[in-house]
């Protein structure tokens, strides 16, 4: 977002070795910012309602629903998939695992930490 489009300009001033005049520190020009900042929040939430009803009347108009925009309709992600492979692996509990990459199911490090060998427990 511009600041000169909320209306306010920053101006640093120069040097005292340049015209006599100071240039501004670095506090001064943090709370310009942060003023400006503050101004430009105050800009967006007074414009954001009227945006809002904009969109949806657009949306009424065209019959566009959240769906068409590949938005969320308000329900969970949708869970990872499970594997697909063979399982390779049966856990002493009737567990399944492929074996692939990634992180290895508790059974399997509960075993590995027990010293035991994952290869006796291939299917």
């Amino acid at each position: 977002m511009e600041f000169a489009s909320l209306g306010c300009r920053i101006q640093p001033r120069q040097s005292a070795n340049s015209k006599g005049r100071s240039m501004a520190n670095y506090a001064e020009l943090m709370a310009q910012a942060q003023a400006l900042m503050a101004q430009a929040e105050e800009a967006r939430k007074s414009e954001l309602a009227s945006t809002i009803a904009d969109i949806k009347a657009k949306m009424r108009q065209f019959g566009i629903t959240v769906a068409d925009l590949g938005g969320a309709s308000g329900g969970k992600k949708p869970a990872k998939s499970k594997s697909t492979a063979a399982a390779k692996y049966r856990g002493p509990q009737g567990e399944l695992w492929a074996g692939g990459p990634g992180r290895k199911p508790e059974w399997v490090r509960a075993v590995l930490a027990s010293g035991k060998s994952i290869e006796d427990f291939r299917i």
